[in-house]
């Protein structure tokens, strides 16, 4: 029986001298925030002494050397912008005021700033709480650290000075309950103020201690679980230029599994629409991601940086809103389930490249029209043995046969309209379904998901226009979006092309993918900035190494540096299915029972096996059965697949699967497996059935 393994975090210490200061110094500055807001909530008249403030200042200005000006611009730069800020009634939360303690000595002067979601000014308390998203001082917090010195550029003049305090905080219903400086990690437990340990820079939280073999779990699951520092704290200087890269500039964000790709988007998006609201309202904003599951993650992440009403849409839910919007009318029927080959060719840069060499007569075309042309095009072998040429053996000759026959049982006459006049008794079935129901003469009348945006591309070729305009645009797991959908998202942008686009080439999952200059070219973009993010913070090193191993030939030349160090990846080998399933779901319901808060993903390689896998944990309350996107988002066990669970992040993973079968050696296994194991923050365990899978060679079996 294995012995369980001490918590992470040391026991409860005496903390040094050094230490104590430091948590004195914290608790005396949320003391004065909380005391300033308190006052300022009681009513007195904001703008009239902000405007007297900035008065004093200019008559002061005046009077001063040259010497002294830059730290009284400093202030009035400050002043302007709270009373722009206070004009819209907005004021840090008392529960949570701020998130990170910046203290800078420019010459005698040392002043205090307190990073939030909102700015607060109170001369009188020497109390600086500012906007993250708009402050310049923010800059200083991300792009330095303790002890070293800084010049930037701020409005009027060129600060310089040197960073004496750099914190970041846990502030939790107005009770400080955590503090990060450096190396030092401070938690208030219910017996006093305690070290923890810092496992380096992260952006998903502390990877603990490795927890012995055989048992799951490492602790970041207990009820007594320190809460996390907010993501926003946590940026490094890498994706501070990027999150802070002009509104104008269209933005390339590359980066492995776990780096902080979606969070620089949605960060730079905060920061952007912030800047000019005017500009950017949130209505003229969307977000477009591939995945339902990270939809939904993507709207719970824009919440806490004021946009929580930006629009978030999946491609499909995307295509039929454009599509209403250029031709002004909702989409047809659609067919639930076209053949695999026929959506690939359809999303393959193959086709893409084939429509646009095809000759396209100017002028508007009908819905009609362009659906007749489109039909003709995928109806003619010719053309679609053309493109099926140009993928250069990435598609299937069988794919010319196969798009040829659906397309033509598209466009026949729906089976309504040719049964129509005849008595409806003589339709009637008993099942009560339509006469037509799983046969392909249903098919008729019917597009797929994928010609919504290529009508709409065939209709721009000609010059034709009429999506929705927006301000920004935000593309994540852009190497799953195909060339005509980046086309069609580029052209609803207005005036200069604001767009951030985000994206990992080593996970694809679909035969989209045609290289970044290419996407870029689709999208407008194509002298786009591009920053690629080296360091992965969620996934362990252990996990990340055998991540690149797994990649094989598909992987970058570098493999990724790990922010953080962890628990040792896991494999078991079982016979089959069944001996796996009863092991891991043991394992499972005892850490639920040690760790009531962790957050556990079971990711299988089908949704059938993640059906039969939810039945053994159907008893437990915290089991939830997570296909097609539907994650709740909090702790618990989410039995799903490969493919619902891209751009998502969870405590601990359990590959339930691995064998030969599920994820042979080949390209797009290497890639859905990838996918698999850099879903863990914290530790991974592998269950390899029957003949393990070949990409697992690496790693010896426990």
């Amino acid at each position: 029986m294995p012995t369980r393994r001490p918590p992470a975090d040391a026991p409860p210490e005496a903390l040094t001298p050094a230490e104590r200061k430091l948590v004195a110094e914290e608790e005396a500055l949320l003391a004065a925030v909380l005391a300033a807001l308190s006052s300022r909530r009681t009513g007195r008249d904001d703008g009239a002494e902000l405007e007297g403030r900035l008065r004093e200042l200019r008559e002061e200005a005046q009077e001063l050397t040259a010497k002294d000006l830059p730290t009284v611009f400093q202030e009035m730069g400050l002043v302007r912008a709270v009373m722009e800020r206070s004009r819209g009634g907005a004021l840090p939360d008392p529960a949570a005021p701020y998130f990170a303690h910046l203290r800078l000595r420019e010459g005698k002067e040392v002043r205090d700033y307190c990073l939030g979601r909102a700015t607060f000014y109170d001369r009188e308390a020497e109390v600086r709480v500012v906007d993250w998203r708009a402050a310049p001082v923010a800059g200083l917090f991300y792009r330095y650290r303790d002890g070293e010195e800084y010049e930037e550029p701020f409005p009027g003049r060129v600060a310089r000075g040197v960073v004496e305090a750099r914190r970041v905080v846990v502030i939790d219903r107005g009770r400080l309950v955590r503090i990060t400086a450096g190396s030092t990690a401070l938690l208030r437990a219910p017996d006093g103020w305690r070290r923890a340990t810092v496992s380096g820079a992260r952006l998903g939280g502390g990877a603990g201690t490795a927890a012995r073999a055989g048992l799951l779990g490492v602790g970041v699951g207990a009820r007594d679980r320190a809460a996390d520092p907010e993501v926003t704290a946590l940026l490094d200087r890498e994706q501070w230029e990027a999150v802070s890269a002009p509104a104008s500039e269209p933005l390339l964000v590359l980066g492995s599994a776990g780096s902080g790709k979606t969070t620089v988007a949605l960060h730079r998006l905060a920061r952007i629409a912030a800047a000019d609201p005017r500009r950017y309202p949130a209505s003229r904003i969307q977000v477009v991601v591939p995945e339902p599951g990270l939809a939904r993650l993507a709207q719970r992440l824009l919440a806490p940086l004021g946009l929580d009403k930006v629009a978030v849409r999946t491609l499909d839910d995307w295509a039929r809103a454009a599509f209403q919007s250029a031709f002004a009318t909702p989409p047809p029927r659609l067919c639930a389930e076209p053949p695999a080959l026929v959506s690939r060719l359809k999303r393959h840069p193959a086709l893409h490249a084939a429509l646009v060499a095809q000759p396209h007569p100017a002028g508007a075309a009908t819905l009609r029209g362009l659906r007749r042309d489109l039909g003709d095009l995928l109806v003619d072998p010719k053309f679609v043995a053309g493109v099926v040429a140009r993928a250069e053996g990435d598609l299937p000759t069988t794919a010319i046969e196969e798009v040829v026959r659906h397309t033509r049982l598209q466009l026949a006459d729906p089976a309504a309209q040719a049964l129509a006049g005849i008595d409806p008794e003589r339709l009637a079935t008993i099942d009560g379904l339509p006469v037509d129901e799983d046969t392909p003469e249903a098919l008729g009348g019917t597009l797929d998901a994928e010609d919504l945006p290529l009508l709409i591309f065939l209709a721009a070729l000609r010059g034709g226009s009429g999506a929705r305009r927006l301000s920004h645009l935000v593309v994540d797991e852009a190497e799953d979006v195909s060339l005509v959908e980046l086309a069609v998202l580029g052209s609803s942008l207005e005036g200069e092309r604001s767009v951030t686009i985000a994206g990992d080439e080593a996970q694809q999952t679909f035969s989209s993918y045609a290289g970044w200059p290419q996407a870029l070219e689709a999208v407008g973009a194509p002298r786009a900035a591009t920053v690629r993010l080296a360091t992965t913070y969620r996934c362990p090193a252990p996990v990340a190494a055998l991540a690149h191993h797994i990649l094989g030939p598909l992987a970058p030349p570098e493999a990724p540096r790990a922010g953080k160090q962890g628990s040792p990846v896991v494999r078991f080998d079982f016979p089959g299915e069944a001996h796996a399933q009863l092991f891991l779901s043991g394992a499972i319901r005892e850490l639920l029972e040690r760790e009531p808060e962790a957050s556990v993903a079971v990711v299988a390689s089908s949704a059938e096996t993640a059906r039969g896998f939810h039945k053994l944990l159907a008893d437990l309350p915290e089991a939830r059965l997570a296909l097609d996107g539907a994650f709740a988002f909090k702790p618990g066990v989410d039995v799903t697949d490969v493919a619902s669970v891209k751009g998502l992040e969870f405590d601990y993973v359990i590959i339930p699967d691995a064998s030969a079968r599920a994820y042979p050696d080949e390209p797009e296994a290497r890639r859905r497996l990838h996918v698999a194991v850099t879903r863990t923050a914290h530790q991974l365990w592998i269950a390899a059935t029957g003949t393990p899978s070949p990409l697992l060679a690496s790693l010896r079996p426990a």
